[in-house]
């Protein structure tokens, strides 16, 4: 097991982290020695869901030694850490793999009760008490140690993890700087070659070393893997990484004379080819060619590039007349108004660049502009110059240049590779042959930016879709959560970003945020299930948006990270009836929190206080509608059905309005429509109440089980299969509909239902148009916005019992 792709791929699987107990050095100094990586984590759920949705990784599943990994970790999944926790590697004498898990402990950490099919015992070892635990035949050894939790497969480790040891600086400097906002935090020690990811296809260039050090960190969605850090070699040292010291990065170029379809390319860049060949050349142990260095002397770019099992290698230079001159100009032929030129310096570039450029015999040469390409075959040195004068390289490509805005335009060194290739190198990782379903990652690359001492890392795996037509709508992303919805999804705004978020909740009572890209930042169990919409609140006043809910017994206000503000939750002896309402009556985020039980509401200030001056005690009947605010004419309105009542309060909870007549109230709500009380009767009437307590009926003909929704102009009604917008009816197929929504976005009016027998999403305009290409499949009803800033509107629903879909109209 060579590749450390696999490990860190399945161990991160294990465990999540959040706020520290112990400081980081007190975690450090239980870090086993020789440790060849070191991983944290920063969230489980995160993790979980990206591995479980990214294409790319489960593609790796189709390697043996990922199915026997998999087997392996699969009893740490029962870990719940609630801190910082770091998985460490290494393989013993034998080759054989030493995982060790550290995190502080809590009771909840490690429930053994909880655990099937385990048999423990607990022993002494050096004065301390030792647990063996088998799970599934496999066995593991903890110990706990000033409140640090210590696991590994290997008694010897959690034995000296008793005498704790200060890793050495250099991994302490590198650890200490893990940004705890990425998924994941991987540290390679790269000395031990132990495990060492090979990134290139040649063998010969995957064998050399390229640093001491590599510390990556990084995020993991459904379609893209995004990972960044920095590689470090001290001088001492035979790294590749050292080749770059003394030059500064150049933007890589070649990919704008490249053809598109290309499949692998590699470049590299230098300030100064003479200080860039002293260093390589003292890399490769060999005498410096600084006589053949007069030929390349402007040369700050070179590389190759592969398609088709041909190659064809590139050098960019600054002054192409001079570079030129230096070259034998033997014409050949032209083609296109291009002359080509034989080549006639044999193994020259190959043996210059080695081990960058593989051995490539050369035959011919052409310049265009500042690119000079050395070819074997003539045919494709003329493919490339075509490809050139069309306009067809990979640079024109949208896949490359939406890979480039995740990239830096500079970089030493640079790799890219197309499915087919990123294929092949996965392939040498995992010495297998493997036809893996990789058609979406057309466009993967890793870069190396030397600076100073060290070089930064940038790695990108990314899936690309085809164009699709104006008004085309395309699911964009699937996301998976752990159990069936209970809940439909729910759009929440992302204060960070001015996107927006995914709240979603499962049978379990677990709360899920999940940003727009499918990344899952937390799940939160919660006592039982939210009653109605999630609100927002700024209860700081200082633009950090909180969510504020009620369940049957608790009042919860989370903030960004799910964790509980202070002093909330509220806990309530009776049940809590209807969904919290939440007014801002002068939008100046003096909010009141209102919850409704039974017959009673009771007004919390955002600070969790009873408000005093709320003076309503109890209704007669129960409360069958939530409260809501409306403003009308600067007055405040507190509007709600009390039995066959509306009760129409103040601010401060007095009577405002009498309501002239009883109400036989159907299931829907109160809505403000043409500054009207707007709800429905039984018997499908429409019934508007003015400021005066009048009633107005208007005989609509709807059934008894019908919906209503209303904006302050438009009303929607729904009745059996009848959907009326305005004064305009559809005839829907006969099924099960949810309820109206109206979605006001860009200035344009959306209407939607969705059939839940059919699974049909429909959407309409304001004059009962039905939008282009609906229905989509979906399972609920839906969310609409531009939820991502991009111009276009998304559409989020239901798909499977425990997925959520995002569609995008193009």
């Amino acid at each position: 097991m060579k590749n450390i792709w696999l490990l860190i791929v399945f161990c991160i699987l294990t465990l999540g982290c959040r706020s520290d107990k112990k400081t980081a050095s007190d975690i450090f100094s239980y870090i086993p020695e020789n440790s060849s990586i070191i991983i944290k984590t920063n969230s489980l759920e995160s993790l979980k869901s990206a591995v479980n949705n990214n294409t790319l990784i489960n593609e790796l599943l189709n390697y043996p030694q990922i199915q026997d990994l998999n087997k392996k970790l699969k009893p740490i999944t029962f870990l719940k850490p609630e801190s910082e926790c770091f998985i460490t590697l290494s393989k013993d004498q034998n080759d054989s793999l030493e995982i060790s898990f550290i995190t502080n402990y809590k009771s909840s950490v490690f429930e053994i009760d909880s655990i099937p099919n385990l048999t423990s015992e607990t022993f002494t070892s050096k004065n301390k008490s030792i647990s063996k635990l088998e799970i599934n035949n496999s066995i593991f050894y903890t110990s706990i140690t000033d409140s640090i939790l210590f696991i590994s497969n290997r008694l010897k480790l959690v034995e000296a993890s008793f005498n704790q040891k200060e890793l050495d600086l250099e991994t302490q400097n590198l650890l200490n700087v893990l940004n705890k906002n990425k998924s994941v935090s991987v540290l390679i020690n790269l000395k031990h070659n132990t495990f060492k990811p090979l990134n290139f296809k040649d063998s010969k260039l995957n064998a050399s070393q390229i640093s001491n050090y590599l510390f990556l960190e990084g995020d993991i969605s459904q379609n893209d893997i995004h990972l960044n850090g920095i590689t470090k070699a001290t001088d001492s040292t035979k790294s590749l990484i050292n080749i770059f010291k003394n030059t500064i990065p150049q933007e890589n170029k070649i990919a704008r004379v490249i053809p598109f379809d290309s499949d692998y390319f590699l470049s590299f860049t230098f300030s100064d080819i003479k200080i860039f060949e002293e260093q390589l050349s003292k890399f490769n142990s060999a005498d410096s060619l600084t006589q053949d260095l007069h030929l390349f002397e402007t040369i700050i770019e070179a590389g190759f590039f592969e398609k088709d099992n041909k190659r064809a290698i590139i050098l960019q230079s600054i002054d192409a007349t001079t570079t030129l001159e230096n070259l034998t100009q033997n014409s050949n032929s032209t083609y296109r108004s291009i002359a080509i030129y034989n080549w006639d310096n044999a193994q020259l570039t190959s043996k210059l660049f080695s081990p960058l450029i593989p051995e490539t015999t050369i035959s011919y040469y052409a310049n265009i502009e500042d690119f000079f390409i050395l070819t074997e075959d003539i045919d494709f040195l003329e493919t490339i110059i075509a490809n050139v004068q069309n306009n067809t390289t990979l640079a024109e490509t949208d896949r490359f240049k939406d890979m480039m805005l995740n990239l830096s335009d500079e970089s030493s060194l640079f790799v890219y590779a197309n499915e087919k290739d990123l294929n092949t190198i996965m392939d040498l990782n995992f010495n297998a042959d493997k036809n893996l379903n990789l058609k979406a990652y057309k466009t993967s690359a890793i870069q190396y930016i030397y600076d100073t001492d060290f070089a930064h890392v940038n790695a990108l795996f990314k899936t690309n879709k085809s164009r699709v037509r104006n008004n085309a709508i395309i699911e964009d992303i699937n996301i998976t959560i752990d159990a069936s919805l209970l809940n439909e999804p729910q759009l929440v705004n992302n204060h960070t970003n001015n996107q927006k978020d995914i709240a979603v909740q499962d049978i379990n009572n677990n709360l899920y945020l999940i940003s727009n890209q499918g990344k899952i930042y937390w799940k939160k169990q919660l006592d039982g299930k939210i009653l109605g919409k999630i609100e927002q609140i700024d209860m700081y006043k200082n633009g950090r948006l909180q969510l504020a809910f009620a369940t049957s017994s608790k009042l919860y206000v989370l903030d960004r990270n799910g964790k509980d503000a202070s002093p909330f939750p509220l806990q309530f002896n009776d049940k809590i009836t209807q969904p919290l309402s939440v007014f801002d009556y002068d939008k100046k985020r003096n909010y009141r929190l209102m919850v409704t039980q039974g017959k009673n509401i009771l007004m919390y200030d955002q600070r969790g206080k009873i408000v005093s001056g709320f003076t309503y005690k109890a209704a007669k009947n129960n409360i069958k509608t939530q409260p809501k605010h409306f403003r009308v004419s600067r007055k405040d309105y507190i509007v709600f059905a009390d039995g066959n009542t509306m009760e129409v309060l103040d601010r401060v909870g007095k009577r405002r309005v009498r309501v002239k007549e009883n109400i036989d109230y159907s299931d829907n709500e109160i809505f403000l429509y043409k500054n009207n009380f707007t709800t429905s009767n039984s018997s499908g009437e429409l019934l508007e109440v003015n400021q005066k307590g009048n009633v107005t009926h208007k005989n609509l003909n709807l059934s008894e089980k019908h919906s209503i929704t209303t904006t302050s102009k438009t009303l929607v009604t729904l009745s059996d299969n009848k959907l009326t917008i305005k004064t305009k009816t559809i005839n829907l197929d006969f099924g099960d509909y949810t309820a109206p929504k109206i979605f006001y976005i860009n200035d344009k009016i959306y209407v939607t239902v969705t059939d839940l027998q059919a699974k049909k999403v429909y959407v309409f305009d304001s004059q009962a148009k039905p939008i282009n290409n609906f229905p989509i499949y979906g399972n609920s009803s839906i969310e609409m916005d531009d939820i991502d800033n991009d111009k276009s509107i998304e559409v989020i629903v239901k798909g499977d019992d425990n997925s959520i879909i995002i569609y995008e109209i193009n």
